[in-house]
């Protein structure tokens, strides 16, 4: 009897998630910033971001597209509000507030890209989504 009332609970819990993560978009970094992470901006060549620019194809059927900006890139997924994002490596931005984190050259051919963000500041959650460079 105890493992049939336990079994309800976590079918609800799954339940209520299912395809929460289609629909929660990273913040566009217009909040206010909660933490302190100091580092120091990494200067990249017009080469290196030409190299990041471009449509990827998320994981989740989101889609984004990678441009320069003028301290780093900014990404636009879908038609929400662009992303800005900061180099602390060749290979790695993130944003002002540190929610959304994207891992750039990975895979075998340096086509694919890792995205971690965390959707809501009041929840204790955060998502990985990986994609590939759809086109240049």
């Amino acid at each position: 009897m105890r493992l049939s009332l336990l079994a309800v609970p976590a079918a609800l819990l799954l339940a209520s998630n299912a395809g929460a993560q289609s629909g929660n978009y990273p913040s566009p970094d217009t909040g206010p910033i909660s933490t302190v992470q100091v580092t120091a901006p990494v200067r990249l060549s017009e080469e290196q971001i030409q190299s990041l620019r471009g449509y990827y194809a998320l994981s989740n059927g989101w889609h984004m597209k990678v441009d320069r900006a003028s301290k780093g890139i900014v990404a636009r997924i879908d038609q929400q509000p662009p992303i800005r994002m900061v180099a602390v490596s060749a290979d790695k931005f993130v944003s002002r507030d540190g929610n959304v984190t994207m891992d750039f050259n990975q895979g075998d051919n340096g086509d694919e890209m890792t995205m971690s963000y965390v959707p809501d500041q009041r929840l204790a959650i955060r998502y990985v989504v990986t994609a590939t460079l759809a086109q240049r």
